[in-house]
Parts: structure tokens; sequence; C-alpha cells
């Protein structure tokens, strides 16, 4: 065997410890460095690359690839920035407040129309498998009706009722305006409306789905002397408890957010989380030994936590959904996110003429408006920061919306002032001056040069596009 040499011995004949073979480490070295450069990599294109591919670039089948990719990430991203695992424990504390009021508001409209029991029904299937917790909410809902007919109660009661119910769903709007970066709210006339039409569909939604599994309970048993529709119609049935609960969710992820959500972005993360909530409801009512493990520990107390812990649970995921929502119709938005955050004054700057420009020059022509949109697909700016670029605009009185007639639901901007008097000057100036100076920095006399310096050499940046109009670029 001459040519391979002979491990290293030590006393005794014993392989010496200190022998490591050269090669195999060589090889375990290099393969985690190349391992290491494909993980940098692929972070590096999740990250920035990816964000920087248009449409035009790569087929349609890649670009939606991506578009899929991007929204995963897009939502996980922000649903961890958001801190919504955090919400959804005050949505919770919130629901916890509220349940007793709005199983007596729900009640009591069940019995006025005289299906109370159906609706009990129902939501003891939907209720997560915990018995105890319904009943016991149950017979706080009954209390607080019966105290609620007459004496001194009956005034205050009822506005209290009405106030936590509205509360909690004036919270999960909050909620769901910051995901979707909605500043403005709905007004109080709005809540009050919206807010109690919601509350009069739920027992209608109740029974309705209740109605229905019982039409397809009776319909199973005479599709049973029929081999092939007995198994279709045990399918449907099954398949019932999943379209309600998809339809819940998809309901409140167009219903919540005061702006205009598209239902086929609302209708996918509907049936996601809908499927999740529905798989969690599976695991939580299977695991019983685990339920008979917190009994024997709290007794009969056990059903609060675990009341808790499905509302937890149940909340994230509507608020997981409602985030990805967000992520799949406004995943446009978030192109060239990085280099629009990045992006230098002069190029700022530059977007803000070209946008103004071309407002301006559409205006003068007579023909339709910009809106946000097209301005992106003409010029190849990120939508985002045509958003901003036009929210400067508008703060500094140069350009205001208008109701696009050919598209009545998009909104378009026009110039706010005479556009034969509209130049690059005035409009550098009105963004250079735009925001507050009232600081005690003492540019009268202490650091007068510095200050006279620097309005010096915005006049003679100004004075060569003082006689340059925006209409005429």
């Amino acid at each position: 065997m001459a040519g391979i040499p002979p491990p290293l011995m030590g006393n005794g004949g014993t392989q010496n410890p200190a022998y490591r073979p050269a090669v195999p480490f060589t090889i375990t070295h290099q393969y985690l460095t190349v391992m290491k450069k494909h993980i940098l990599y692929l972070w590096n294109f999740l990250t920035d690359g990816i964000w920087r591919i248009t449409e035009d670039e790569v087929t349609k089948t890649t670009y939606s690839a991506y578009n899929v990719i991007k929204s995963i990430y897009l939502c996980i991203n922000r649903f961890t920035k958001d801190r919504l695992v955090s919400k959804a424990s005050a949505l919770t504390y919130s629901t916890l407040l509220a349940i007793v009021p709005i199983l007596a508001i729900v009640f009591a409209i069940a019995r006025g129309f005289g299906f109370d029991q159906l609706v009990h029904q129902q939501m003891a299937e939907s209720f997560g498998g915990n018995s105890e917790a319904l009943q016991l909410l149950s017979n706080f809902a009954d209390s607080y009706l019966s105290q609620s007919k007459g004496g001194v109660f009956i005034g205050v009661g009822v506005l209290l009722l009405f106030w936590t119910v509205l509360n909690l769903i004036n919270n999960m709007e909050i909620t769901f305006n910051r995901i979707w970066q909605v500043k403005k709210a709905r007004s109080m006339y709005r809540k009050i409306t919206d807010y109690s039409s919601m509350l009069l569909l739920i027992p209608l939604l109740l029974v309705v789905s209740g109605g229905l599994s019982i039409y397809m309970s009776t319909a199973l048993k005479h599709a049973e002397e029929f081999t092939l529709l007995a198994p279709l119609s045990k399918f449907l049935i099954r398949l019932i408890p999943f379209v309600l609960t998809w339809l819940m969710f998809t309901g409140l992820y167009i219903f919540l957010p005061n702006t205009k959500v598209k239902l086929k972005h609302a209708l996918v993360a509907g049936i996601l989380a809908g499927t999740a909530h529905q798989a969690f409801q599976y695991l939580y009512i299977s695991g019983q030994l685990w339920v008979s493990r917190y009994n024997a520990i709290y007794g009969s107390f056990a059903a609060l936590p675990l009341f808790l812990l499905w509302l937890q649970v149940s909340w994230t995921i509507c608020l997981f959904g409602a985030q990805l929502t967000y992520a799949t119709q406004n995943i446009r938005n978030f192109s060239f996110d990085k280099d629009t955050r990045n992006i230098s004054h002069r190029y700022r700057e530059f977007v803000s003429i070209l946008v103004m420009s071309l407002i301006t020059k559409r205006f003068a022509k007579g023909e339709a408006p910009y809106t946000a949109e097209d301005i992106s697909e003409e010029c190849q700016i990120p939508i985002q920061l045509v958003h901003r670029t036009l929210y400067e605009l508008q703060e500094v009185k140069l350009i205001h919306e208008v109701m696009d007639d050919a598209k009545s639901e998009d909104i378009a901007y026009q110039p706010s002032m005479d556009i034969n008097r509209l130049n690059v000057a005035i409009l550098l100036d009105r963004l250079d001056t735009q925001g507050s100076e009232d600081f005690k920095i003492d540019k009268e006399k202490t650091f007068s040069d510095e200050w006279e310096v620097l309005i010096k050499a915005k006049e003679e940046y100004y004075k060569s596009s003082s006689q340059v109009l925006l209409k005429d670029l």
C-alpha cells in the first residue's frame, strides 16, 4: 500500500486523536462557503432583486410566480413588523368584554323572529367545541336581557350594551385600517348604520346556514338510495362549514377596511384563512386529552383559558388573512421599495417636475386628467413613488384631486393654478419651503452668513428656470 501514509499513532498503537483528515475538512469548508453564498444571493434577490423586475422583462408565467413569492414575503414581513399578534391579543380582550352584549343582541333578535333555538344550535356547532364556555356565556346573555327589561337599568344597560358592541367593531376597523394604511376612518353616521346592519345580519346568516345544513341532511337521507349521489352529498354537507367560514372571512376583509377591497383578493385570503380556522377548530375539538388535562388543573374554570386561546388564535388567523389581502392587492406599490425609500433629493425633484409637467400638458390639451396608475405606466415610475409625489404636490397647493369621468371610481389630478404662470422655479421653491422652519437657530445675526449663502444659491438656482413653463417641457 505504497503512497498512502499511515495514520499517526499514539502510545499503545492507538490512533492519535490529533489526527484530522485534511481533504474532508477542506471539502466541508468549501461546501459551507458555497452554500452561504447561495443563501446570501437568494436573500438579496428576495429582499431587493425581485422587486426591481418589471413585467416587460420576463414572461407572464414567471412574473406571476414572482408576484406570488413577493406577496408571501410581504405578508410575513409586514405581519411581523406591524406586530399583529399583539393586535390580535388586544382584539381578544375587546371580544371578551363584548361577547356577552353581542350574544344578548343576537339572541334578542332571534327570539323576536322565533328562531332562537336554531341560532343557539348553530353557535354551539361553530364555537370551537367548548360547550361549557357557550353555556356560561348564554346564561350571562339571558341574565343581561332579563335585567334590561325594566327599572333604571333599561336605559343605561341598553346604551352600555350597544356601546360595548360598537366599540369592538370600531377596534376591528381601526386594526384593519392600519393594515391597509388608511388614515381616514368612517364617519360616525356610517359607523352606526354599517355596524347596526352587520349586527342585524348575523342572526339571519346563522338561520340560513342552519336551514341549509338541515336541508342538506334531509337530502342526504334520500340520496343514500342512489350509490353515485351519496358520496357527493356527504362531501357537500361537510363542505358547508368551510363555505360559510370562507364567506365570513371574505366579508370581513371587504367590509371592515374603509377603502375599496377587490373581491378576488379578499376571496383568496378568505378561503385560506377560513380553511386554517376550520383546521384549528378540528384540532381543538379533537384534542380531548389536552382539554381533560386543563380540566384536571382548572376544574370548571378551564373553559375560560381555553376560550381565550380559541379567540387569540382565531384573531391571529383573521389578521393574517387581512394582511394577505392587502399584500396581494397592493403588490405593485412595493416595486423598487428600497430605492424609493432611499431616493436622492435631486431625483425626487426630477420626478416632481416630470409628474407636474405631464399633468399641466394634458390639462392644456383639454384631455382627460392623469391618474396615478396612468403616470406610473407611461413613465415607468414605481407607483409608490408616484403616490408620494402626488401627495407632496397637493401639500404645496399645485394640484388637486378630481374624479375621472372615464373611470368614475378612479381619482385623477388637475393643476391648482394658472398653467401660464406655473414654471419650474415656482414648483422647486414650493417644494423647498414646504414644512416648518420655526426653530431657535439665530439666522438673523449669529448664523446670518450661512443663511444668506443658502438664499443666494437658491436664487441663482431658480433664476435660470424661472422662465421655463411646465406645460412647455
